[in-house]
């Protein structure tokens, strides 16, 4: 009872080639394709976002970069 041999796999992947047939198998293969290449899209993006927007920070604690916005008490 050891791994699945090559000819084990051939046997499944045509097996699954009949029952899906190749071009409901290739509209999977793209739609698979395009939701990863947006989700990396969406990744880039949004560490360009938070990469503006956050302090960077050395090592020891040190601030090197970075804004600090005093708070205004519209109380009175």
């Amino acid at each position: 009872m050891g791994s699945f041999s090559i000819w084990h796999w051939l046997i499944v992947l045509v097996i699954v080639m009949l029952v899906f047939g190749t071009k409901k198998l290739r509209n999977i293969g793209s739609d698979l394709g395009g939701a990863v290449k947006g989700f990396k899209e969406g990744m880039k993006e949004g560490d360009a976002t938070a990469g503006s927007s956050q302090q960077k920070i050395a090592g020891d604690g040190q601030t090197i970069e970075g804004e600090a916005r005093e708070k205004v008490d519209k109380t009175s």
